[in-house]
């Protein structure tokens, strides 16, 4: 689709995600082993947008050396960093490319195996000036809602809602940060200058009449992974099979011992090490990951070079990188550690 190109919005600092983000912008932590904005390029390829341009922010040089021109995720990418804080709006219009005339906009913390081949294909039927995903949500109260008629036009944003109103709201679906925008729609935002989708430029758009229609996510997988709980959870789902995406078979050459217990569910990256009696039950373990004689990961997330020492125990935690779990450590339900974290012999977290 040589009329369509991307834009991500990667430029946060993902504050919400510390302390796993201080050293890794959030575009590029670790999702199942791969830099996470590997599966929205993937994505975006697989529905024939090959062209997309990443706006970043925070720390844009380890983004750029970690995706380089995205070949290998079938994409041709460029770089484009804000010159200062524009909102989501105003960093669209800076990093969109002049020669598109649709544009394909995602929230860089959106994981999700929607079809956007059927999102883009509905959008031209309906001959839209922009289209939003949306997605049904159990608790609605964290988010902003979206309403729409009987046709999918939508027809106005609601502030996030009080607990006591949800019995009474018309739906629960909120803005999944998934957009179609034609050029139309880029003309209304002032070039330089800061703006948002949400608060500028959709009531602009809806002020003005024009043509704006919703998608509703039904059966995929949506997930904002902007904090450290959400982030595990994606994970847990990737190997529970929740998530329609394929992953990259890879070769982990790693050494397991034979008395180790390691099952069939859990990701192994290249070069771990997995002593005798050591355990590892529904886990990632990134590269280079060490597990000592008895030690134990269960429902986490290890970041590459880690050290578990003999007789630890990770459970339902995220450690980040070139960690040190010490001997005898109990590292329990919801902790989480940045990188470089040392935790001394026979601690309880």
């Amino acid at each position: 689709m040589s009329d369509v190109s991307a834009v991500i919005l990667a430029g946060g600092k993902g504050t919400r995600l510390r302390p796993l983000t201080v050293f890794t912008p959030k575009p590029i932590v670790p999702m199942m082993n791969r830099p996470f904005i590997a599966f929205q390029l993937e994505m975006l390829a697989a529905a024939g947008v090959e062209k997309a341009v990443l706006s970043l922010s925070y720390q844009p040089n380890k983004i750029e050396d970690a995706i380089g021109d995205g070949s290998q995720y079938r994409s041709k990418v460029r770089f484009v960093t804000e010159p200062n804080p524009l909102g989501t709006g105003g960093a669209f219009r800076y990093a969109a490319d002049e020669t598109s005339q649709t544009f394909v906009v995602l929230n860089g913390d959106i994981l999700t195996d929607i079809d956007l081949a059927k999102v883009l294909e509905q959008h031209r039927s309906a001959k839209a000036d922009a289209t939003i995903v949306l997605v049904e949500v159990e608790d609605p109260t964290r988010y902003g809602l979206v309403e729409t008629d009987g046709d999918g036009r939508v027809e106005r944003f609601l502030e996030k809602p009080k607990a006591e109103d949800v019995p009474n709201l018309r739906s629960r679906n909120i803005n999944a940060g998934i957009y179609i925008l034609e050029r139309s729609v880029l003309d209304l935002i002032p070039h330089g200058e800061h703006s948002s989708f949400e608060f500028n430029i959709f009531p602009t758009m809806l002020e003005k009449g024009l043509n704006f229609r919703s998608f509703l996510l039904r059966n995929g997988y949506w997930r904002d992974i902007g904090n450290p709980s959400s982030y595990l959870q994606a994970h847990m789902d990737f190997l529970a099979g929740k998530v329609g995406l394929s992953l990259p078979k890879t070769d982990s050459q790693s050494e397991i011992a034979t008395a180790a217990s390691v099952d069939g569910v859990s990701l192994i990256g290249e070069g771990c090490v997995i002593k005798p009696n050591a355990t590892v039950r529904n886990s990632v373990l990134g590269p280079g990951v060490m597990l000592e004689e008895k030690a134990v990961v269960e429902n986490s997330v290890i970041w590459a070079h880690t050290r578990i020492a003999a007789g630890a125990a990770v459970h339902g935690s995220v450690v980040g990188r070139s960690s040190f779990i010490g001997r005898s450590s109990s590292i329990t339900d919801g902790t989480v550690l940045g990188d470089k974290a040392t935790i001394p012999d026979y601690s309880i977290t």
